[in-house]
């Protein structure tokens, strides 16, 4: 199996999780702030549906809420327990790089959620 078949591939690159070919969000920058959250409703290769249900995506706020932890932890391990940085400091740290790294952490969270259901198949083009 290739990097390209990978679920990783397909959340890191905001690729369809069917076929890892159409991509899932309408505009590959999350730092458009007009269209950071518009997503495609099907993908334009294999026609998969981006969202299979109503309320879908209220379990991607879980997925959110992880990276966020793991993202804090690892945080703060680097500034206050390597660097032995104040604690405020941290937290100063931590809500300004949590502003802006929102739209990624709301790109990928919507994307390893879907990825969780849908499986890669290798879509043939006639």
């Amino acid at each position: 199996m290739s990097f390209n078949q990978t679920r990783l591939f397909s959340i890191l690159n905001n690729k369809c999780p069917r076929c890892h070919e159409g991509n899932f969000f309408e505009d590959n920058n999350p730092y458009h702030l007009k269209k950071f959250d518009k997503m495609n409703l099907h993908c334009s290769v294999c026609d998969a549906q981006f969202e299979p249900e109503i309320g879908f995506y209220y379990g991607a706020m879980y997925v959110s809420y992880g990276l966020t932890v793991a993202f804090g932890v690892g945080l703060f391990i680097l500034l206050c327990v390597l660097f032995n940085l104040d604690t405020m400091l941290f937290i100063i740290t931590f809500a300004i790089l949590q502003v802006l790294l929102m739209p990624v952490f709301y790109r990928i969270s919507r994307l390893a959620y879907i990825n969780i259901f849908v499986k890669y198949k290798q879509f043939k083009k006639d």
